[in-house]
């Protein structure tokens, strides 16, 4: 009787001690599993393509979302998504998911399928201005007036700090010339401010370690070299001229000749001439490299990798002058009567 009491007793503890195991596993899990609903790989707005192929179910997805680091733990998915019902209700389509989103934010967009992540597409050209930029996100229905686009380009905000590529940057000037002209696709209710940051992200993926490495052997600084590279954008068009072009501006700024270009007349009067008019050339502001030498206090425009690595890399040669026909050849002197004597015959 003893025997089998303790026997009894001891069975008792083996339970009890198994129950308290299995309920911290239990609690071990749901921790986990929360955990897993809100973890996100990143706080970066950046978005990236995410392809659900016809057929794929909830497990191939929840691995394929695992794999591209936008989920922590695929059985977490696959839990989550058979709990709220919507395992087999998941989507086909190609998506745009930013690496911040948790796993039930993921799970709701790929419910509702590709109508909720439609994007806009903005391609921005090469050359344009920030008013150029303010016009054509009217034009995209992205912002309500120009006024928005340039309450985030001229006024420092906080987030402005963490773009190295901003440091050397005059205090006094907004963004012009460091918003990367290219395409770019953003969501519906993506503000001005996600524009803006992708694009200064893209500057700085593009301006690589070597090339700053390169840009401080030579003693400039990035700002220096976007300014180059704006005015290449806007005098020349091929890869070719931009190295050509960008070795005559450093050399007559070695000189102390002034650059005398018309885009940067061009920049402060709004026009677009090809040839400044005599007014035009007496406009009192230091973009005008008529009148004042040196560079000007900044870019005039948003240039592309092209015209920024000719500005780092440009083409020694035996020129001091240069201009553009109405063709777009573009006609290179080494004096100023020749350069004199190439605008009369261009430019009666």
């Amino acid at each position: 009787m003893i025997n089998f009491l303790a026997r009894h007793r001891s069975k008792r503890k083996s339970l009890k001690f198994l129950f308290l195991v299995l309920l911290l596993i239990i609690m071990l899990g749901f921790v986990y599993y929360s955990y897993a609903l809100t973890w996100h790989s990143s706080n970066s707005d950046e978005s990236e393509a995410f392809i659900v192929e016809p057929g794929w179910g909830s497990t191939r997805i929840s691995f394929e979302l695992k794999n591209r680091d936008f989920i922590l733990d695929p059985y977490a998915f696959q839990l989550y998504t058979w709990i709220n019902g919507i395992s087999s209700r998941l989507q086909d389509g190609e998506y745009q998911l930013a690496k911040k989103l948790t796993l039930p934010e993921i799970s709701k967009i790929l419910n509702k399928g590709t109508g909720t992540s439609k994007e806009i597409k903005l391609t921005f050209i090469e050359g344009w201005s920030n008013k150029d930029y303010a016009n054509y996100l009217v034009q995209k229905g992205v912002i309500a007036s120009t006024a928005e686009f340039f309450a985030a380009v001229q006024k420092k905000a906080a987030w402005w700090d963490d773009y190295a590529i901003l440091s050397s940057r005059p205090k006094t000037l907004d963004l012009e010339g460091y918003l990367f002209p290219d395409t770019y696709r953003i969501f519906n209710d993506s503000t001005v401010i996600d524009v803006v940051k992708k694009m200064l992200a893209n500057l700085q993926n593009k301006i690589t370690p070597d090339l700053m490495v390169e840009i401080a052997r030579q003693h400039q600084d990035l700002h220096e070299i976007l300014t180059v590279a704006s005015i290449l954008e806007k005098e020349v068009s091929t890869d070719q001229d931009r190295k050509l072009v960008a070795d005559i501006i450093y050399k007559r700024l070695d000189a102390g000749m002034p650059l005398q270009v018309d885009s940067t007349v061009n920049y402060v009067t709004g026009q677009s001439k090809s040839r400044s008019s005599a007014i035009d050339l007496k406009f009192d502001s230091p973009y005008n490299t008529y009148l004042y030498k040196g560079l000007p206090p900044g870019p005039i425009d948003n240039p592309g990798l092209s015209s920024i690595t000719a500005a780092i890399y440009p083409q020694s040669n035996p020129y001091y002058f240069f201009l553009t026909t109405p063709d777009g050849e573009v006609i290179y002197s080494k004096t100023h009567d020749e350069h004199v004597a190439a605008k009369a015959k261009y430019y009666k």
